[in-house]
This record gives structure tokens, sequence and C-alpha cells, in this order.
């Protein structure tokens, strides 16, 4: 979870009212958080926020604003204009296949201070760390606006063609060069791996401004206590988060009493400006929140507590703040309701059913068999649900026989739900070849198979022997124990299967019912997984097991 910290006496001033400690230990539940510590002799509160889905929150402003309209300074949207400006920024082509996306404006008020500044750098590198998914999808750059010959230029370019002073370091140095060099420019280097071109941010004047997602020059690209002015820009492949990140910036920045300018972005086919600024919309239904909550809330009720969330009402519809971009249902909204009312104040229902509380009968029965193969020797892992269609299909030589994908995945690493468990330990083994041999480890948890157009869940229980002596008799040893403790009679039938070898694999069938692969792993999966060792591996459906146990 996000971890911020900010001057306590700062927070006093932008929300306009003197707040101590203990009262900030309960306003600050409001955003979701709580206070970890305060340090007295540099007032700074440093503080743990419980959702990750409120960036806005991440810098004493977007707090500030919260708690200035619960405190009933302010409430509804905050008001902010963007003024129209020269301000430009020509966007080429060339970064189509790079970092296609950019989004910009500038600020002009009073001269910075240490709180603003450090809550400005604060806020960048949470953004662009933990919301930009460490600077892929969004990274940001913050400028002095005095250093910048308009209109800028933003554009991808041969590595070793443009040299600049990047910050912390003296010296002139190429982009490639920063990759190889700079520590930023190692940490992030991965983020352009295989690209022949880099971008880069260059004004009128052929000052870089930046190397993005990597790092700002060091002329324009440090911010002073006497600077004034600012030019924030942010780079990425994602245009709605580019949008919410610079609506953050702007409202953070309005906040301390900046004006905010619009910038103009050019790209080959349209013209853009920035930040936009937009709200959303919601309908609520009246009716829903008081099913939700329990609550028996008049209108003007429900109006005062949406404000006191700053939201604005319009006829039935709710309008969202521009900085945010959680409200996904009318179910959110509700949610923001009980904050403000308080969950405190809710009044529990008296019980009306009295039960006593067990496990299912299911769960008992794979404790005992999880308990059995411990007691055998082998070791238990615990692994993600989640998997990737390379370890379950690709590596083990067959083809997908069900899988249930995500289609938004973070990452290709977790892009679905594992159907097996015998790749996941194979993968286990992978990664630990540098253990003593023999390497006996099992695994009992849920598969997803996809049958049709729908997903059916199983409890399985995979189990696998590692080293030279791993074959299919000491794996079918393992299963006449178990069976033997279950109490049932089963067969071994023979069956092909490619990810074990011919003739060493075997389908295990209990009353007419299959219910187990056996066998020795084929030499190209061992081959797919780096291993030298032979394998043998077990893979049981608990779930159809357990429902023949039970007749």
């Amino acid at each position: 979870m996000p971890t911020i910290n900010f001057s306590l006496k700062d927070l006093q001033n932008l929300v306009g009212k003197k707040i101590t400690l203990k009262e900030l230990e309960c306003l600050i539940q409001y955003c979701k958080g709580e206070i970890e510590n305060y340090d007295e002799a540099s007032d700074e509160v440093t503080a743990e926020l419980g959702d990750t889905n409120l960036p806005y929150l991440w810098s004493t402003e977007g707090i500030a604003r919260l708690l200035k309209s619960v405190v009933g300074k302010e409430k509804g949207i905050p008001k902010i204009k963007t003024a129209n400006s020269k301000y430009e920024i020509i966007v080429d082509s060339s970064v189509d296949a790079v970092r296609p996306y950019l989004v910009a404006f500038a600020a002009k008020g009073k001269n910075m201070d240490s709180c603003l500044i450090e809550q400005m750098i604060q806020l960048q590198e949470k953004l662009s760390e933990n919301f930009g998914r460490k600077r892929h999808k969004v990274a940001i750059g913050i400028y002095r606006l005095k250093k910048i010959k308009f209109p800028v230029y933003y554009k991808a370019t041969e590595p070793s063609s443009v040299k600049f002073i990047p910050l912390d370091f003296k010296k002139p140095m190429t982009q490639k060069e920063i990759l190889e060099e700079h520590p930023k420019g190692k940490e992030y280097a991965y983020i352009l791996e295989g690209m022949k071109r880099y971008p880069i941010l260059i004004d009128s004047a052929n000052n870089v401004l930046s190397f993005p997602p990597i790092i700002n020059s060091s002329d324009t690209g440090k911010i002073e206590k006497d600077d004034s002015s600012i030019f924030f820009e942010a780079t990425g492949t994602d245009i709605n988060a580019l949008n919410l990140v610079a609506n953050i910036f702007a409202y953070a920045l309005h906040d301390r009493g900046f004006g905010i300018f619009s910038v103009n972005i050019k790209y080959k086919n349209k013209s853009v400006k920035t930040p936009e600024l937009k709200t959303q919309t919601i309908k609520l239904d009246k009716k829903d929140a008081e099913r939700i909550l329990g609550l028996q809330l008049k209108d003007n009720e429900i109006k005062k507590l949406l404000e006191k969330a700053r939201y604005n009402i319009k006829n039935s519809l709710i309008e969202i703040p521009s900085y945010r971009a959680d409200i996904l249902h009318s179910i959110d909204v509700i949610e923001d309701i009980a904050i403000m009312f308080g969950y405190d104040k809710i009044k529990g229902l008296k019980l009306t059913e009295y039960t006593v509380g067990r496990t299912f009968e299911i769960v008992d029965f794979i404790n005992s068999l999880r308990d059995f193969v411990i007691g055998h020797g082998y070791q238990e892992i615990l692994s993600p649900v989640l998997c990737n269609k390379e370890t379950l299909y690709d590596k083990m030589n067959i083809t997908d026989f069900g899988t249930i994908e995500i289609s938004n995945k973070m990452s290709e690493t977790f892009s679905c739900v594992r159907s097996w468990l015998v790749p996941v330990l194979m993968d286990a083994l992978s990664k630990n070849k540098h253990i003593d041999y023999p390497q006996k480890i099992f695994e009992e948890g849920i598969v997803t198979v996809r049958k049709g157009s729908k997903a059916v869940d199983y409890e399985r229980i995979a189990i696998i022997s590692a080293g030279k002596n791993a074959n299919f008799t000491e794996i079918k040893q393992m299963l006449d124990y178990l069976m033997a403790l279950i109490g049932l009679e089963y067969h071994v039938e023979d069956t092909k299967h490619e990810s074990f070898i011919d003739g060493r694999v075997g389908r295990v069938n209990v009353r007419g019912k299959e219910i187990a692969y056996i066998g020795e792993m084929h030499p190209k999966v061992l081959s797919n997984f780096s291993l030298e060792m032979p394998v043998a591996a077990l893979e049981i459906n608990l779930t159809e097991l357990f429902q023949l146990v039970k007749k």
C-alpha cells in the first residue's frame, strides 16, 4: 500500500484549519489511511493509505482537498479553470511505435518552497512507479518553464545522435550511454529493450528537456526554490492514464494557488489541448444505497454526504471529479456515502440465526491427504493460481485443453488461470536446480478448466519426484499408498500424453472414472525446463475422487 510523507503544518495551511495529530488520526480514515509515525522535530507525518485506486491522495494537496470538505470548509468538486496559451508540443510520428502519447500543461504562481517541491517529487515518483507501472505506462517530467523555448518537439531519435547532461551527472551523454552508465538508465532500460529509436523531448533552441521515460535534462529538469512557473509533461502508452495524472497534478498545483495554462499537443492528424479536466457522470439508485447500507437516508442527506466526498449533484446524476478514475459502478459511489456517513454510525442488525462453524467435508479429506504426502517425505509448495500458457502448454509439449485467460492482464507471466498443477511444480524444480537431489515436492490447490462456455473449478493434488532414481515405479508406489489410505481399488490404463514418455504414462481409473495421470516426464519437457534429472509425476483430481469416496 502507498506510504507518503508530509508536513503537518503544511497540511493545516492547505486545509485552512488547525488540526491536531489526534484529530488527524481520525480524519485520515476518510482517505482510507492511518498514521504510522509523526516526527515532532521535523514535523513530518508518515501515513499509509489503504487503497491503491485513489492516486490523487498520494500528496498533501490531495489529502487536504478531501479533508477540507470533510471539515466543512468546502463542498463538491473544486472549481478549476485552465487558461489558453501559445505553448505547443509537436509530436512526430516516429514515436508511434515507441511511446505514442503525451500530455502537458504549464503552471504559474508564487515561488516554490521546499514543501511544495518535496510533494511534487513524491507525487511524481509515486504516480510513475505505482500507477505508471514503473514508468512503463506513465512517466512524468517537471521542468523550469522559463528555460524552455516553444514549440517543443517530441520525437524518436537514433540512440547515439543526441547528447545532453542528465540529472545528477556533469558530462554530456548520448541516450545509449545513459542506458549503459546512468543509474536510472540501467534501472529502466528494459522499457526500451529491442527498440531501434528512443523518445526525446527537445525545444526550439535545441535544448533537451528529457529522455522519457528515463531521465530529465540537468539544465531544464531540476526545479529550484525560486521558480514560480513550471512545465509538466507525461508520456506513456495509455492516454486515459496520462490524462488522469495530468489532472491530478493540475489540481495539486491549483490547490497551491497556481494558475493552470493549457498546452496544445499537435499529432500528425489531430490537435488536443491538455489538461482536459473532463468530468464523468453516473446515476445512483437510492434504493440500492438503502439496501446495501441498511440506512434510510433522505435525498438531501445523500446530497450532503456526496458533496462532502467532493462530488457534484446534477438532478439525479452524480458528477465525478476529473482527478478520480476509480468510480466504475454505482457501488463505488455508495461506498463513499458510507465513508462520509461513518461506518461506526451504522448500527448492526440483531442475529436471526445461530449456526456452528465447521469445515466442508472435502477440506477435511484434502487435509488428511496433504498430511499423508508430507509424512512420506514430500515438501509442499504454494504457488499463485495465475500462470501463463507457455508454462502450462508450450513447455509441457501439449496443446491448450481449455484455459481461462485474463483480458486485461498486467503481465505475460500471470496471464491466465492455471489449468493443471504439474507444470507449476516443474517450474519450481527449474528454479531450484542448485538444491541437492532427490527433490520431492507436491502442491494441492484449485485449477480452472474451460468447458464450452463454462469455467469449472477442480481441487487437485500433484506430486513430483526428481532425481537419478525417479521413475514410474516410485511414483506408482505413492499412488498405491494414497489409494490404500482412502480404501479404493484402482487400475492404470495405457494412454498417450505428450508431456510423458510413451509406454511410461498411464490413466488412473477408479470405478470407471478417470481421475489421474501418472508417468515419467518426456525428455523434451525436461529440456524445456532446463532439467537434467529424470522426473516422475502424478496429478489426481480430488474433486472427482472425493465424490467416489462418498459413494
